[in-house]
C-alpha cells in the first residue's frame, strides 16, 4: 500500500508533478524569516531524543493537545519526556484535516524515513527509530540545514543580544550563512515604563553609550544596527498589532523621553507617537543600508490572563487580532517614501479578511526601480497551511505580480520545520498546474519553469541581496543532497 506520504503528495495533476519535480524540489531554502536558537548552530546541538526536537516550545502542538483533553502536565509542565511524546501520539489521530496532521507525517518522513502513522500504537516504534536516527551527526542542529540544502538561516534577534554565537558561526566557516534579524519590538514598549527602562539600560550597555536623552536613544539603536549589518544582517523585524502613525515634533519625541526615562507614565497617544518616530527610525536606517523591513501584522497575544500569569508568553494563547489596518499602513509607509527613504518591505499579514487590503497597499508603493519592492509576505503562524497559502497566493496574484513574489520561510523555533518549505512548493505547483491543466495558464515550461524556480529560491536571494550565495542549480542538475 502506498504511503501517506508519497512522492507526490498533494500534487493532483499531471503537470502538477513535473512543475514540483523537475523544478521546484532542487531548489535550495534560503530561510530569511525564522527562530531558530543561535546558540543551537554556533554549539551544534545533538538532539537527545524526539521530544527535544520535536515537541519542546511547539505551542501549535500544545494547542491541539489542549483542545483534547490532555493535561497542561503533558504540554509545557514537569512530564516526562516520553510520557509527553505519548500525549502527542494519542492526540495525532484526532488532528485529521487539520495541517499539523500533513506536518507531521511529513516530518517523520524526512528526517527518519518513518512512514508509518503516528497514534498510540505505533508511538514506540517511532520513538525508537527517530531517537536511533537522531544520534548521527546528520541530525545535529548544523547537520539538518545540510540534509534540507538550506543555503542561508536568518535568525530573530533583540538589539541587545551580545550576538557572540553569530560571531561563532562566521569563524566556524560552516557551509551555510546564518545572519542575525534586527527585531528593536522592545524599543516600542514605553508604556511598560518599568521593562521599558531596563530595556534601555541593556541597549547602553550594548551599544557602549550613555543613553541620557531622545537622541542618545537613537544613537544607541544605529549603532546595534551597524554592530548587525557587520555580521551579514540584512533585515529588520517587526511583530505589531497594527502599523503606527502618529507623528509629532522633536520637542515632543525628547519630552515624552524624558518622561519615560524617570518612571513616569506615558499615554497611549505618546505611546503610538513614541513607537511612531522609533519605526520611522528604523525605516531610515534600513533604506540607508539598502535592508528589507519586515511587518509581521495582526496577532492578538496573550488572550488568556489566568494562562499568561502561569506560563508567560508565546506559549499557545495567541490569536488572529481584527485590528484595523489599512489607514496607519498607508501613512506609515507614505511618510518614509515622502522622504525616499521607504526600505524593500514584506508585509506579513495574519487575518485573511484583510489579504486585499495588504494585495492592494502594495502597488501604492512601488518606485519603478525595484522589482517587487513591497511584498505581501507567504502566510505565516495560522495561515502557513495548505489553505491560508493558497488564500495569499490568489491574493497576490490577482493583485500584483505573482512572479516577483519572495517565497516562503519556516518562521519556527523548530528545526524540524524545515518540510514547510517543501509543503508550500507542493501548494504552488498544484496551484499553477491545474491552472495549466484548465487552460488559464499556457504549458509552456519555458514560462513556468523559471516562475517556479524564482518563488522557491531566486527571488529571495535577489531581494534581500544575498547574491553571494551560489545561484541555484540548472534543471535537470542534481541538488547536492535529497529530502528524501
Amino acid at each position: 500500500m502506498k504511503s501517506f506520504i508519497h512522492e507526490d503528495f498533494l500534487l493532483t495533476t499531471r503537470t502538477a508533478r513535473r512543475l514540483y519535480h523537475e523544478y521546484a524540489e532542487p531548489e535550495p531554502i534560503l530561510d530569511f524569516h525564522c527562530h531558530l536558537p543561535p546558540r543551537d548552530l554556533a554549539e551544534d546541538r545533538k538532539f537527545q531524543n524526539l521530544f527535544e526536537i520535536w515537541l519542546e516550545g511547539d505551542h501549535y502542538k500544545w494547542r491541539a493537545m489542549r483542545s483534547n483533553g490532555v493535561d497542561e502536565r503533558y504540554c509545557t509542565g514537569d512530564a516526562p519526556p516520553y510520557e509527553k511524546f505519548l500525549a502527542w501520539a494519542r492526540t495525532v489521530p484526532h488532528t485529521l484535516r487539520n495541517p499539523l496532521y500533513h506536518w507531521t507525517h511529513l516530518e517523520l518522513k524526512r528526517y527518519f524515513g518513518i512512514n508509518l502513522l503516528l497514534n498510540e500504537e505505533t508511538a514506540p516504534a517511532v520513538w525508537k527509530r527517530a531517537n536511533e536516527c537522531l544520534a548521527r551527526p546528520e541530525l545535529s542542529a548544523r547537520g539538518i540545514l545540510q540534509k534540507f540544502n538550506v543555503r542561508l538561516v536568518a535568525t530573530t534577534d533583540d538589539p541587545t543580544d551580545d550576538l557572540r554565537h553569530h560571531e561563532t558561526l562566521v569563524r566556524s566557516n560552516v557551509p551555510f550563512k546564518v545572519v542575525p534579524t534586527f527585531r528593536p519590538d522592545k524599543a516600542l514598549q514605553i508604556h511598560q515604563v518599568g521593562a521599558w527602562n531596563a530595556w534601555v539600560d541593556r541597549l547602553a550597555a550594548a551599544a557602549d553609550v550613555e543613553i541620557a536623552s531622545w537622541d542618545d536613544f537613537l544613537k544607541a539603536l544605529e549603532r546595534r544596527h551597524d554592530a548587525f549589518a557587520r555580521l551579514g544582517c540584512r533585515a529588520s523585524d517587526h511583530g505589531l498589532e497594527s502599523a503606527f502613525a502618529t507623528f509629532t515634533t522633536e520637542a515632543r519625541l525628547r519630552a515624552i523621553f524624558r518622561k519615560a526615562r524617570s518612571g513616569r507614565a506615558v499615554s497611549p497617544e505618546e505611546r503610538d507617537a513614541f513607537a511612531s518616530h522609533v519605526m520611522l527610525h528604523v525605516g531610515r536606517l534600513n533604506a540607508a543600508k539598502g535592508w528589507v523591513m519586515q511587518l509581521h501584522l495582526g496577532a492578538m497575544r496573550n488572550n488568556n490572563t489566568r494562562r499568561f500569569r502561569e506560563l508567560g508568553p508565546d506559549t499557545g494563547f495567541d490569536s488572529i487580532g481584527d485590528f484595523p489596518q489599512a489607514r496607519n499602513l498607508a501613512a506609515f509607509l507614505d511618510r518614509l517614501d515622502q522622504e525616499e527613504s521607504l526600505p524593500r518591505t514584506i508585509l506579513y499579514n495574519l487575518n485573511p479578511a484583510d489579504n486585499y487590503v495588504f494585495g492592494t497597499m502594495l502597488g501604492n508603493f512601488m518606485d519603478g526601480r525595484i522589482p517587487g519592492k513591497i511584498q505581501l509576505g507567504p502566510g505565516w503562524w495560522f495561515l502557513d497551511q495548505k489553505e491560508g497559502m493558497e488564500w495569499q497566493l490568489n491574493a497576490l496574484s490577482n493583485l500584483g505580480l505573482l512572479s516577483r513574489f519572495v517565497g516562503m520561510v519556516t518562521d519556527s523555533r523548530s528545526f524540524m520545520s524545515y518540510p514547510r518549505h517543501e509543503y508550500y512548493r507542493r501548494v504552488l505547483c498544484n496551484l499553477v498546474g491545474r491552472d495549466v491543466e484548465n487552460g488559464e495558464l499556457p504549458n509552456d515550461d519555458a514560462l513556468l519553469g523559471p516562475l517556479i524556480r524564482n518563488l522557491c529560491y531566486n527571488n529571495a536571494r535577489t531581494f534581500f541581496g544575498f547574491e553571494d550565495l551560489p545561484a541555484s542549480p540548472e534543471p535537470g542538475r542534481s541538488r547536492g543532497g535529497k529530502r528524501h
